[in-house]
């Protein structure tokens, strides 16, 4: 047994040390390996080599023992038979020690030889290294700065040493060309020749799902943010049951590829604060959390693959964040086809991604409350033209932005849904309304502050009802005939708001869900309208944020005013009592039904965002610079306009004898080209004739023959960065195009310009998508 074991150790032992020299000659691996692992061979020759002087002292010692017990045993006679029958057995296991002894001292010179060589060619490829010299490829312009960069900056990041570098110039260069790609290849770098891939296997396809369970597994717990996003789920079920297979028919079998989806909610981090989840219990906003629930919701349903992350770490992990502090590229291509997350999130992977964030970012889905414009997202606009905040300037396509109201065209509109009632339901509500009831709208104290003329007016009429967060005592700023019922759960929120005939609001929250909430509980929203409209320009609530919003925040909830407007919703200006005050004897002799916009019911949403995941890919989108008027040359002139004058009227159309239609969504049949007044946005322009601008087609009229086609005489014609372009200052009779397609917007405007606006119809109750865009 004790001579097996020797062997069987050693076998083992000459295995490791002879397979890691071995693998230190596939010098393809890793330029950084041979030292490492002929150093280890080093010293597993002198372990060898100890093994053998080891067996010879053994060998020595038994042979002294031998004769020890021999020199005994001839003294004792009679006795001697068995010693010496003992001691055979003894002197053939030393026979063995000593051959394994020299086997193993034949070995260790064999493996002296190895390394010999190993070391002969690791000093080659060791001078190889030191001999580098940083290439001048014009292919490569940046490479001799990102090495020099390297040379000061290597130990600034352990992702480096984790990708190899050492401080050599040969790393240097393997790293910039191999993991990052601002050097070429080094030519005696082995690289295997690249053969055609095979194609990758048929997608599996999305299947509408008949269960929420394993989504609320998904979402995990440990944050009351996330009890409350997952009890919203649950109470909504059957309804996302319900639309899922309304639009499983209405689709009709159409084929849809299962997309691998990441959810980072960024806002929900502990990096981040984390400040919702405290206040999901005292009366804090819960609108992005509605917003974010009905988005797992809706991803789930359509049948796609999701991972859901709220913290940094888990967000490193999906990703592959290499170790370090986030200056190095992603260690493997990212797995996920889309990525939603937040303003807090997109900063995060920013700082972790590297140069991956670049490539990658047209992955990307911001859920973004109020919105970015084009002006404040790209990054040398706003900062040369003071748009720049600590919100903006990510330079992507705004449409990538998705908001939760539809107040930008040049964002994608996400949504949230309210719950839907039955015919029943309905009838029921209709039966016990209390027209003599108001609820105001504000969870928080400091929204009642100054608000005692309206409140004393409308308790001439109603009863007022109020939920206000308390703790212990009421709140001052609540009047005393004021019913204050405290924070409510949703469920007995809305049973609130089912006897309510008023839904009133003191201008504060903006654009929140609650309003819709009591809409389609069958209330009255009644609401200020603000004049002059509220904006960064003047109010501080928007202040910073990456949107102007000029001219159109005019009340609390412009959706409201806009899109849904009377029996409905009241507007009227607060400052005059007279109106104030007949506006609600008006609303408590009126009666209305439950009402929900189609764009906020479980279907409507599921619709949005199916159509969105089919048709948006902003990963493949060509950049489409228009030349500038300087270098044109006849070969560069454009094509003949595929826009027509509409008969009778004075925009343009896309002609139906055009030839051709570029693959574009929305469809280019849906397009109308009119010119806004001086003081009109193209938002409003469109508003305005019953359609929605539609920042995707600006590309299509961004030419000289539309000025032309729509009778504009230009003396001159220019190619700027400006986002109120294409447009004409008809006084001095000069016409611009622009330079920059991030910057083009259906936001803003100036009375010295016209401007060329891409409206579009859309679907009704649907404002998102355009009449064929499903």
């Amino acid at each position: 047994i004790f001579v097996l074991g020797i062997g069987f150790f050693t076998l083992c032992f000459l295995m490791t040390s002879l397979g890691g020299q071995f693998s230190a000659k596939r010098l393809g691996d890793s330029p950084f390996t041979i030292r490492t692992e002929v150093m280890g061979a080093l010293e597993s020759r002198g372990v060898l080599r100890r093994m053998s002087d080891m067996l010879e002292m053994l060998m020595k010692r038994m042979d002294i023992l031998a004769r020890l017990e021999n020199s005994t045993d001839f003294h004792k006679g009679d006795e001697a038979r068995f010693p010496l029958d003992r001691f055979q057995p003894a002197a053939g296991l030393m026979e063995r020690i000593q051959a394994i002894a020299q086997n193993v001292s034949d070995i260790a010179v064999k493996v002296d030889q190895i390394l010999r060589n190993s070391l002969l060619n690791g000093k080659v490829m060791e001078g190889r290294r030191d001999q580098c010299e940083v290439p001048r490829d014009p292919k490569f312009p940046d490479c001799a700065g990102k090495v020099e960069w390297m040379r000061a900056r290597w130990t600034s990041d352990p992702c480096y040493a984790f990708f190899g570098v050492d401080g050599t110039e040969c790393s240097f260069l393997i790293y910039l060309s191999e993991v990052e790609w601002f050097c070429p290849p080094l030519p005696w770098r082995n690289r295997t020749v690249a053969v055609p891939s095979p194609p990758p296997p048929p997608r599996a396809q999305a299947a509408f799902r008949r269960d929420l369970a394993r989504l609320l597994e998904l979402i995990g717990t440990g944050k009351e943010s996330l009890s409350f996003m997952k009890k919203r789920i649950r109470h909504l079920a059957q309804q996302w049951l319900r639309a899922a297979r309304r639009l499983e028919q209405k689709l009709a079998g159409r084929q849809r590829d299962q997309k691998h989806i990441l959810i980072h909610i960024g806002f929900l981090t502990e990096e981040s604060g984390d400040v919702f989840s405290p206040r999901v219990l005292k009366g804090g906003p819960l609108g992005e959390m509605v917003q974010w629930a009905d988005i797992l919701a809706a991803l789930f349903m359509l049948g796609h693959s999701l991972r859901v992350t709220v913290s940094l770490k888990e967000l490193q992990s999906h990703l592959g964040v290499p170790p370090g502090r986030g200056n190095c590229p992603l260690t493997s291509p990212l797995p996920f086809d889309l990525i939603y997350t937040d303003y807090h999130g997109l900063q995060q992977m920013k700082q972790h991604m590297g140069l991956s964030f670049k490539k990658y970012r047209c992955r990307v889905r911001v859920i973004d409350t109020f919105g970015t414009e084009p002006a404040y997202n790209h990054e040398e606009y706003a900062t040369l033209r003071g748009y720049r905040t600590n919100w903006g300037y990510w330079n992507l396509q705004p449409t990538q932005f998705m908001t939760m109201f539809p107040h930008t065209p040049d964002n994608s509109f996400m949504g949230f849904v309210s719950e839907e009632l039955n015919q029943t339901e309905k009838q029921l509500i209709k039966a016990n309304k209390v027209s003599s009831m108001a609820v105001v709208y504000g969870k928080e104290a400091s929204i009642w502050k100054g608000k005692e003329k309206f409140l004393a007016i409308l308790n001439k009429y109603m009863e007022i009802h109020g939920t206000v967060y308390y703790e212990t005592q009421r709140p001052p700023e609540v009047p005393a005939f004021v019913k204050n019922h405290g924070l409510l759960p949703q469920h007995e929120f809305q049973q609130l708001l089912r006897k309510a005939k008023l839904f009133i609001g003191f201008g504060f929250p903006y654009e929140g869900p609650a309003p819709l909430e009591a809409i389609a509980n069958g209330c009255v929203f009644l609401q200020a309208r603000f004049n002059p409209p509220h904006s960064s320009l003047n109010h501080e609530f928007f202040r910073g944020k990456p949107t102007s919003r000029e001219a159109s925040v005019s009340s609390q909830h412009p959706y409201a005013e806009d899109f849904i407007g009377k029996p409905h919703v009241w507007t009227v200006d607060y400052n005059n009592s007279e109106e104030f005050e007949a506006a609600i004897k008006t609303i408590m002799r009126t009666q209305v039904d439950p009402y929900l916009p189609y764009e906020y019911t479980c279907e409507g949403m599921l619709e949005r965002i199916h159509a969105y995941i089919q048709h948006q890919d902003f990963c493949s989108t060509p950049s489409l610079l228009p030349p500038s008027p300087k270098t044109k040359t006849p070969a560069m002139q454009s094509p003949l306009s595929p826009l027509a004058l509409s008969p009778n009227s004075t925009h343009l159309v896309w002609s139906p004898n055009a030839g051709w239609a570029p693959q574009a969504w929305p469809p280019v049949a849906s397009l109308q080209v009119w010119v806004s007044e001086p003081q009109h946005t193209c938002t409003e322009t469109c508003r305005r004739r019953g359609l929605v601008c539609e920042p995707t087609f600006f590309r299509f009229l961004n030419k000289e023959e539309v000025f032309l086609q729509l009778s504009i005489a230009c003396d001159s014609t220019e190619y700027e960065m400006n986002h109120l372009y294409p447009a004409v200052a008809e006084n001095v009779r000069e016409c611009y195009l622009q330079k920059e397609p991030l910057l083009f917007s259906c936001a803003g405007y100036n009375p010295k310009y016209r401007r060329l606006c891409p409206c579009r119809d859309f679907r009704q109750g649907q404002v998102a998508l355009c009449r064929d865009c499903l």
